[in-house]
């Protein structure tokens, strides 16, 4: 098995960290300084890339779509469209996007809606591409994505098993850097539909992929229980402000939520260890106090043969421990012992 995912030479597999993506999205409203201001608190989190999504919004919908009156509080236009146009970001701006995350130190890239989404992340050398889940069964656009032999992550939101599968044997036959996200289409996610478990199941039928959350509930606790199933890529949308305009902020993650989920899934990788049961240096002062020793229940002479009666089982935890009572009773002492006192295997006959 190989399942490893290596994004800017940062490697991704079952003894890494988990990679932490800010999902952006359209949470920028349309303004460049906000996104800027976004990637930078973003890495200040701690995340590992920031993330934003491309259409190419007159091939993409249908004219009656484009053209639909779009009146309500988190419409941007007029029209569906014009909604769509007034969030796009172009060339200029994603060129200094992509500097400006380059000076920050953390990666950017972005989710391509369409073959011409594609050509233009191509042609501004995306370190990697997102699919979105609506695009699972787009084969024609997973495999013209594939084609770019770069690393490759997948949200599998609404899908069946084979809905799956086939995108997996279509991508891998192509462009084996995948990583196949565990995903609930819905904004924001229940937690019983959340059903992290799935993670399981990828990872079992998919060996060679990377295996991973976009996650869209409305706390964080979730990522440290999906951390422990497996998951190596996490998806959270993140905002500057849960308030703002737009269908997405409400269960978007403020910083305060993504520095601490950041800082839940670092500590977590820690905490689980390599399995070996030991005892750690810091365990042995508590433990000393804690534990109990045997002891001379009260003074006690020479010859004395040890039964219970003779026995008390005290802290600190200094001398043998209580397991070795069997093999002292019915011993004799071979020196007289004080109440309280240690009572030794060189104490006996």
């Amino acid at each position: 098995m190989n399942r490893q995912l290596t994004i800017n030479n940062q490697v991704i597999n079952d003894d890494s960290d988990c990679y932490v993506i800010a999902e952006i999205g359209h949470n920028h409203m349309g303004k460049l300084d906000v996104c800027k201001e976004l990637f930078r608190v973003a890495k200040t989190c701690g995340v590992d890339a920031v993330k934003l999504q491309k259409r190419d919004n007159k091939s993409l919908y249908t004219k009656g779509l484009y053209n639909q009156v779009y009146d309500n509080p988190n419409s941007y236009g007029d029209t569906y469209g014009a909604h769509r146009e007034a969030l796009e970001f172009g060339r200029a701006e994603y060129l200094e996007l992509a500097a400006y995350a380059k000076e920050l130190g953390v990666t950017f890239f972005s989710t391509a809606f369409d073959f011409k989404s594609a050509d233009f992340l191509s042609e501004l050398e995306m370190p990697l591409y997102k699919i979105a889940s609506g695009d699972l069964k787009n084969v024609p656009l997973l495999r013209y994505v594939a084609k770019f032999k770069k690393p490759m992550i997948i949200s599998t939101g609404g899908a069946s098993l084979e809905d799956v599968k086939r995108a997996y044997h279509e991508i891998m036959a192509i462009n084996p850097q995948l990583a196949i996200l565990q995903c609930t289409a819905a904004y924001p996610c229940e937690f019983n539909e959340l059903n992290l478990r799935v993670m399981s199941t990828y990872r079992e039928q998919f060996p060679d992929a990377t295996i991973g959350l976009s996650d869209h509930d409305n706390g964080i606790a979730m990522s440290v229980a999906a951390y422990v199933l497996g998951c190596r890529v996490i998806e959270k949308h993140f905002t500057l402000n849960r308030a703002n305009r737009g269908t997405d902020h409400a269960f978007s993650l403020e910083p305060e939520g993504m520095r601490k989920m950041v800082r839940d899934l670092r500590r977590t990788r820690v905490a689980l260890g390599d399995g070996v049961k030991r005892t750690f240096p810091n365990e042995v002062k508590p433990l000393s106090k804690m534990a109990k020793s045997v002891r001379a229940v009260r003074d006690l002479p020479a010859g004395q043969v040890l039964s219970w009666n003779d026995i008390a089982l005290k802290s600190p935890g200094d001398g043998l421990p209580p397991y070795e009572v069997d093999r002292m009773l019915g011993k004799k002492l071979v020196k007289p012992m004080a109440e309280d006192d240690l009572i030794q295997f060189d104490n006996l006959a």
